[in-house]
């Protein structure tokens, strides 16, 4: 179309020069007689009807002056020079656009929702099988951004996480029919935390890549698309919530704290840490072992009710809930039902299950709710043989833990320093009276005898247990039968004591156990003492009444063995989801 603008242009520059040659003729003197008009030609008909010769007084037409016909080609000239310009730049911007074509719009982008639409059975990589001696392989993943730096417009690092602490860099860089300009621009803007299916080759790092887990290989990005994409602003910062402690003492230190109030207003994001997956994969630690240990001594693993009809310790602790216009009460311990199961000659049992404390206590070792792992077994001669076989049994926790687990151990001392967990090759056991001589010994005055010792003096005693026997762990026996519950078998020579014992990590106590009292009228005196109406728990007594064998047995609270076998400030970072007097305002 602009070639023939240009040839229109042409023509009538053409017309108007023939129109002044004509005007120049008939201007020249003749001797001959005037000749006729004669009619308009095709080229004087393209001319601008303003340019028409105006008549003279013997009414023929005049054609246009010298300066028109100049004025007229001067713009002639310049309306093609435009057209020609124009036509130039409509060809450069084809020429540009069909070089900008993305041609690798398949390679990235927001799949389609995820409804399990279709199967291709493609392995997806975990970051823990990719080493540099599988360069040159092409995989597959599924990972969360956990940091993304561009390099210009061409060029883009990521860092990649798959559960907690498992990190890979990745590399996306323009690359003629495979990385596209438009695609980098693209990846540059996923944001952080988003889930992300990466397709990409392995290749040997040049030097290690100190800030991943992965060190000496890296994942050149061939395709990428977003599964699920975060919001650009999250709860806090996910590199702010995985700093050690020592980061916020630094005089330098421009970032902010993540409170554990903070943390756990978001618990979810929180959860997604290193430190906090290690946390929980040593919780699962602890419960495997425990199960392992138990069933090689032929205990069975038993699940009971959480709905009781009466309180089994105390009747100031315990959830009180509307039972179909009935009292009942969420269970402080499976106490009452694993004792039945012994009357039922199962022998030896165990359970790991939710138990419910109402105590209105805040302290950075107390929750409403925590997990319960509970044992119960017959025993022959004496109480002790529960008593040891707990010891071996925490002994074992304590020995394969630092075996099984002591990568995730070394992440969560990476922000919670704390002092390997010590204990001796015989572990100690110290009367309870020997105890509180101990802390009188030390200083502590007002102990009556017997007394119960608070979190205080119990810390304290601690920290003498292990500058006198250079050990974390410790068990207290006898206990005076006055601080122990209804159920606890009195001692034989000494009936204010108790065959009872609690055993220690770190200062504090983490598990309560004794010899349960199986003699039926026995049993229904100590609840006649404790203020337990027998014909409340007539269930319970009857199992006893109809002959029950001599046992013992014991409860500890799972996230109290985390937390101080690990040195976590505060209970709350054991529990995934921790309950306390404050939850649920």
């Amino acid at each position: 179309m602009a070639s023939n603008a240009a040839a229109d242009s042409a023509g009538a520059i053409a017309q108007a020069q023939q129109a002044e040659n004509t005007t120049s003729t008939a201007a020249a003197p003749t001797h001959s007689a005037p000749a006729e008009a004669q009619p308009a030609t095709s080229n004087s008909a393209a001319v601008d009807p303003k340019a028409q010769p105006a008549e003279g007084a013997d009414g023929e037409k005049k054609g246009p002056s010298k300066n028109e016909l100049k004025k007229m080609a001067k713009e002639a000239e310049k309306e093609k020079r435009r057209l020609e310009r124009e036509a130039k730049e409509a060809a450069a911007k084809a020429a540009r656009e069909a070089a900008d074509v993305d041609f690798a719009t398949q390679n990235y982008g927001l799949l389609p929702l995820h409804q399990s639409q279709e199967r291709h059975g493609v392995k997806r990589e975990k970051f823990a099988d990719i080493t540099a001696a599988r360069a040159g392989e092409t995989i597959q993943f599924r990972a969360r951004v956990q940091n993304s730096r561009a390099q210009g417009s061409k060029m883009c690092f990521f860092q990649f996480r798959q559960q907690g602490s498992n990190t890979i860099q990745g590399l996306l860089s323009q690359k003629p029919e495979h990385v596209s300009k438009h695609m980098v621009k693209w990846a540059q803007s996923i944001t952080l935390e988003s889930i992300v299916l990466v397709e990409g080759t392995i290749q040997a790092a040049p030097e290690p890549i100190k800030s991943c887990s992965v060190k000496d290989a890296e994942i050149m990005i061939s395709k990428i698309h977003t599964i699920s994409e975060a919001p650009s602003m999250m709860p806090f910062v996910f590199e702010d919530a995985s700093r050690p402690e020592a980061d916020y003492q630094r005089e330098d230190a421009t970032f902010s704290r993540v409170e554990l109030n903070t943390r756990l207003q978001a618990r979810p994001f929180d959860l997604r840490t290193a430190t906090n997956q290690s946390i929980f994969k040593i919780q699962h630690g602890i419960s495997k072992l425990f199960r392992e240990y138990l069933e090689k001594n032929d205990f069975v693993e038993i699940h009971t009710p959480k709905l009781q009809g009466a309180a089994t310790e105390s009747g100031s602790s315990v959830f009180k809930v509307d039972y179909f216009k009935r009292p009942a009460f969420l269970a402080q311990s499976p106490q009452l039902a694993k004792q039945m199961t012994i009357t039922a000659d199962l022998e030896r049992v165990y359970e790991i299950g939710p138990v419910f404390r109402a105590e209105d206590s805040n302290t950075h070792r107390h929750m409403t709710e925590f997990t319960g792992l509970d044992l119960e077994m017959t025993i022959e001669e004496h109480y002790h043989e529960t008593l040891e076989m707990i010891d071996g049994l925490l002994r074992f926790i304590f020995t394969e833990l630092k075996k099984r687990y002591s990568k995730e151990i070394d992440i969560v001392r990476q922000q919670f320093p704390s002092q390997d967990f010590t204990f001796p090759d015989k572990t100690v056991i110290l009367n309870y009276r020997d105890g509180l001589k101990m802390l009188r010994e030390d200083g502590v005055e007002d102990l009556e005898e017997d007394a119960d010792i608070n979190t205080e003096n119990e810390k304290r005693l601690g920290r003498l247990v292990k500058a006198k026997y250079g050990t974390d762990y410790y068990i207290l026996d006898k206990f005076p039968l006055a601080l122990r519950p209804f159920y606890t078998m009195p001692d034989a020579q000494d009936p204010t004591l108790s065959n009872s014992y609690d055993f220690f990590m770190r200062g504090e106590e983490i598990l309560s156990g004794a010899q349960r009292v199986h003699n039926a009228p026995l049993l229904e005196e100590r609840m006649k003492a404790v203020g337990i109406k027998p014909e409340e728990m007539q269930e319970y007594l009857d199992s006893f009444r109809w002959a029950a064998p001599p046992h013992a047995g014991a409860g500890l609270g799972l996230e109290r063995v985390v937390m101080f076998f690990l040195g976590l400030p505060n209970i709350r970072w054991a529990s995934m989801f921790p309950r306390d007097p404050r939850s649920f305002k």
